[in-house]
């Protein structure tokens, strides 16, 4: 479980573990088509199908110390807004650290996503986790993008991984020392 921000927090927001009763919460990600292609979802029909491939997914994680998503809750409404972790990913045979995060239809726009993976990338490189971390992002992912940018990292390269086109985007260890100093 080390790579996951439990009871970790930022200035707005608190990250705790997925629990099965967030579930019709999060179900709400994916009522949209257009979300669930950004999110390499589509093959699943319904958002309830989709929901519960990503809990089996994040509780797979979870138990076998391959990171996760944790949820964020906004401090001071107490509502979920979304979720951002690391997560451990086999890419071209190099395991890697990934900075993953998705956000609620209603709360999108207002930097959550920016605030959770900086959060996320502090830590991983706090705790010397990786000398480089990658954020995986569909193309058409264009605000996804705009987060990684803001937080410094930059396109590497644009890879096929399990069947769909994703661009890497990096930060390096020197990278994030050069930005905090």
């Amino acid at each position: 479980m080390k790579y996951l921000l439990t009871d970790q927090e930022t200035e707005r927001l608190k990250f705790r573990k997925l629990e099965i009763s967030d579930f019709e919460v999060w179900k709400e990600l994916f009522a949209d088509a257009d979300t669930r292609d950004l999110l390499g979802m589509s093959e699943f029909e319904t958002p309830e199908k989709c929901c519960k491939k990503w809990f089996e997914w994040t509780f797979h994680r979870y138990d076998n110390n391959l990171g996760g998503q944790n949820i964020l809750i906004e401090k001071a409404s107490g509502e979920i807004v979304g979720q951002a972790g690391l997560l451990i990913r086999e890419i071209d045979g190099v395991e890697e650290l990934e900075i993953a995060y998705s956000i609620l239809p209603k709360f999108r726009r207002k930097g959550f996503a920016a605030e959770a993976s900086k959060k996320c990338q502090d830590f991983a490189f706090e705790n010397n986790f990786k000398e480089r971390l990658v954020s995986l992002i569909v193309p058409e992912n264009i605000n996804s993008k705009r987060t990684a940018l803001k937080n410094g990292l930059r396109f590497k390269e644009q890879i096929n991984f399990h069947n769909q086109l994703f661009d890497v985007y990096e930060i390096t260890k020197d990278d994030w020392l050069h930005q905090n100093n």
